[in-house]
């Protein structure tokens, strides 16, 4: 048998000086592919997406219930980061099944036609609104988690009701809702995140629950409890958390004008709000999008099961099926939860950007 020598070690050589020789002459961009190639093949596929997502600078993720519920109060938001050229990504948890459908003509679908039907609303309006990742939360089987309906227990008041369906958001492990929005959450790497406050807005059980599930998932997400970690993905700290919320003397002039305009259904501007209207030095962040209303209106229309628009009134507002008005603005407003606040500020000291102190400016 023949072997072949491995070559001498010439005097004074080293491994070092050997690799040097080896990478003389070439171009340094050459060597360092070839150095991030060697890294990425030791890499497992969720940590190179995880490197990928990195090179979007800017990466916002909105966690909502139902479709409809991101046009309503973040339409605005999505479509200015999206122009901007932010990651802009829309994760809803369940289809809306039982959505109180508003045309007459469309009230005879079933829950499972409705919840295609709404399905493709939402893909119009995100089409509206320039985003291109917008996805439905699902179980660790693949299936969706079902809209578990709600009942009026007055305007602009809603709670659960009494038969939900097993299948159903709230009757699902919490645990297990939570995991699977935090093993979003590492895939995205975001560094703002948005949904409801505690309330859920005006007291949907679903949007109560995505609340309460996203504010775990972040923990999670995180890898801040090793009781019980996410499926895979490698850990994320989000920057900065927003509520979804309305400053309550905008609130009150609004209704206080709709009341004087003879607006059917206006409500009492002195009577008690639901749970999104704050006093307004809790209002920490405030988003223009005057420049993106006419998106936020096509969105709006796209979700024609859900609700109506008037935009002629003295003051132009959306109905849902219990027909109160919701004024429409051009602003939507956010309560800073998590993260620090950072100008620029407007005239009120309220942030004008999610990203300010985290991210380059659009």
């Amino acid at each position: 048998m023949t072997t072949t020598p491995e070559p001498a070690e010439q005097p004074g050589e080293t491994p070092e000086s050997a690799a040097g020789a080896a990478t003389a002459g070439r171009d340094p961009l050459e060597i360092a592919a070839d150095l991030v190639d060697d890294v990425a093949e030791e890499l497992e596929p969720a940590e190179l997406a995880a490197m990928d997502r990195l090179d979007q600078p800017r990466r916002l993720l909105l966690v909502h219930a139902h479709p409809d519920d991101e046009s309503i109060g973040t339409a605005a938001t999505m479509a200015r980061y999206a122009d901007a050229g932010a990651g802009v990504t829309l994760l809803t948890a369940t289809r809306g099944e039982l959505g109180e459908v508003v045309p007459a003509e469309l009230a005879s679908l079933g829950p499972d036609e409705l919840a295609e039907h709404r399905a493709q609303e939402l893909a119009a309006a995100m089409e509206a609104v320039g985003v291109a990742d917008h996805r439905f939360l699902t179980r660790p089987d693949g299936t969706g988690y079902r809209d578990s309906g709600m009942v009026w227990l007055e305007p602009g008041r809603a709670a659960a009701g009494d038969d939900v369906d097993p299948r159903a958001l709230v009757a699902a492990d919490p645990e297990e809702v939570a995991r699977r929005i935090a093993e979003v959450v590492r895939e995205v790497r975001p560094q703002v995140v948005v949904t409801y406050e505690p309330g859920g807005g005006y007291g949907h059980p679903d949007h109560v629950r995505v609340h309460e599930a996203t504010m775990r998932a972040l923990v999670l997400a995180a890898g801040g409890d090793e009781r019980d970690e996410p499926g895979g993905g490698v850990p994320w700290q989000v920057a900065k958390v927003y509520e979804i919320v309305q400053p309550e003397s905008a609130v009150r002039a609004a209704l206080r004008r709709l009341a004087e305009s003879g607006a059917p259904g206006a409500g009492d501007p002195d009577g008690p709000l639901p749970s999104v209207v704050v006093p307004d030095e809790q209002v920490t962040t405030v988003v223009d999008g005057t420049e993106q209303v006419p998106a936020k209106i096509a969105a709006l229309r796209a979700h024609a099961t859900q609700l109506t628009l008037d935009l002629d009134a003295a003051v132009p507002a959306l109905r849902l099926s219990n027909g109160v008005p919701q004024p429409l603005w051009p602003a939507e407003h956010y309560r800073l939860v998590h993260g620090v606040a950072s100008g620029p500020f407007d005239a009120d000291g309220r942030e004008t950007d999610l990203f300010a102190g985290i991210a380059p400016s659009s």
